[in-house]
């Protein structure tokens, strides 16, 4: 496996974007510099800061959803046509700017600039989704059945929001929640990840730019989020939440939101198996396990977790995907042809040795991989693990790392049983060339998403979201939007 150098200082046009990244509070349309010690945030390709931020206190929490709240009605009565004509331009800025946003995901989160182009891309669908969307909310009218009276069902704006976002898909999870929440009408007070908040900054500088009004984006970073959020969760001005991350916390956040009752929305762990039948196309199957377990270095909610795969062509698909598992280059995401960056911290690098460790004493074998290269960065080779036991954590956990487990099954129900064997239920994916059996498994697999023949399922048309202890509620598609409004009837007698 080739590891590319990772010692580089950084360059000259590193610098300069670093430079013009804001590394203050956004609160009211003012950047602040806070007042209390700076979040100092890494490279996790070096392990060195790369800029140092401001750090939100409770206080500061408070004051952004005083923004949001003195912003909300009139963000609420502006025209839908105007929203929509702003997150447009945000579109059209973020294009344009493409380059930029892409080397800051890299720099601060350690994706290979290829997949951070790609999340430009992604990210940057919200933006344009929802700006169609928010001229295309709707509501019914007609009379009631008793004849007695006219019924109008309309829908509303929640009112302020509060926004949680992970540290590994820094800009499509803000705008993922960002643009459904200012199409609907609704203010933000969005909190970035501590790990990788350089991201959002930028981003509410953009929004600033396309001419969203001072108040209805406020950005927060913190390295305290418990102490920031728990006061902005109690203020009864506050009518929603979003969450995307682990699934123990967003216990939490639920547990907090019950108390005023809080619309939420909550995009938590998963576990998702990726089941390969014996009739299954193994050069599809095994380019789908790439995607799948590799994009942003295995650090996704829905990559793939377990590979369950029929014990007649289990062999070859290990084979196959080992070969390419090798081929990858491990190195400082910016390097030429680095395909596997680092992950985020020394704390992941140490859970994924754990979980090798683990499989490994329980009978499985290490195909390749398995091991943390010496030298700077939070690296971790690329690793593909066979003959897995029942019982081994690797299966139980949400590996969240670039490490490939394959265990094997014998007939259908086994294969099901399986893959449902785990409380989470974000996302699932079936290679079969039987359209029958895909028929079958798109209703045996619990999961709220599935792809049949791809490891790749998401995209801003589409309704992205999980069953069981995956979460709550729906983001993108026509149901994103949704997320936001409340919807009111009214009677009129006839």
């Amino acid at each position: 496996m080739t590891i590319v150098d990772t010692t580089a200082e950084l360059t000259a046009r590193e610098s300069e974007l670093l430079a013009r990244v804001p590394d203050g509070l956004y609160i009211g349309g003012v950047w602040e510099a806070g007042s209390r010690e700076q979040i100092g945030v890494q490279d996790p390709a070096t392990g060195r800061v790369v800029k140092r931020i401001a750090n939100a206190t409770p206080e500061d929490g408070i004051r952004a959803l005083d923004a949001a709240a003195a912003a909300a009605d009139d963000w609420a009565a502006t025209a839908p046509r105007v929203r929509a004509e702003i997150l447009r331009r945000a579109f059209d800025l973020l294009q344009e700017r493409r380059d930029d946003f892409a080397l800051l995901m890299t720099l601060e989160m350690g994706k290979p600039l290829a997949e951070a182009n790609g999340e430009v891309t992604y990210g940057g669908e919200f933006l344009r989704w929802f700006s169609e969307e928010a001229v295309r909310i709707s509501g019914r009218y007609g009379q009631n059945p008793e004849g007695t009276g006219t019924m109008v069902v309309s829908q509303r704006p929640v009112g302020p929001c509060y926004l949680i976002t992970p540290w590994n898909f820094p800009l499509a999870m803000a705008t993922r929640k960002i643009a459904p929440a200012l199409a609907a009408g609704c203010t933000v007070v969005v909190k970035p990840a501590e790990l990788t908040p350089l991201t959002t900054l930028f981003f509410a500088q953009l929004l600033e730019d396309a001419g969203v009004p001072a108040g209805v984006v406020n950005v927060i970073p913190t390295s305290t989020a418990r102490a920031v959020s728990e006061p902005i969760i109690a203020d009864p001005r506050l009518r929603k939440l979003s969450f995307t991350g682990s699934t123990p916390v967003g216990r939490t956040l639920l547990a907090q939101a019950g108390q005023n009752v809080l619309r939420t929305s909550m995009e938590l762990g998963g576990n998702a198996p990726f089941v390969v039948f014996e009739d299954a196309d193994l050069d599809k199957a095994v380019e789908g396990a790439m995607l799948a377990k590799f994009r942003n270095i295995g650090q996704a909610c829905t990559a793939a977790n377990r590979f369950i795969v029929h014990e007649s062509v289990a062999d070859e698909f290990a084979r196959r995907v080992t070969e390419k598992v090798q081929a990858l280059r491990l190195g400082r995401g910016t390097g030429d042809g680095v395909t596997i960056g680092p992950l985020i911290d020394d704390r992941a690098v140490a859970s994924m040795t754990a979980l090798v460790e683990d499989a490994v004493a329980r009978g499985a074998r290490v195909l390749t991989g398995g091991t943390a290269p010496e030298g700077d960065g939070y690296f971790f080779e690329p690793t593909v693990v066979v003959d897995v036991q029942p019982g081994s954590e690797i299966l139980r956990e949400e590996i969240f790392g670039p490490i490939l487990a394959i265990s094997t099954f014998s007939t259908e129900d086994e294969a099901v049983a399986a893959a449902n064997s785990t409380e989470y239920g974000l996302v699932g994916y079936v290679f079969t060339q039987d359209l029958a059996r895909g028929q079958r498994l798109i209703d045996r697999v619990d999961t709220g998403m599935m792809g049949l023949n791809t490891g790749l399922v998401s995209n801003a048309a589409a309704p992205f979201g999980g069953v069981k202890q995956s979460g709550l509620g729906r983001e993108g598609g026509l149901e994103g939007i949704h997320e936001y409004l409340s919807t009111k009837y009214t009677l009129i007698p006839a």
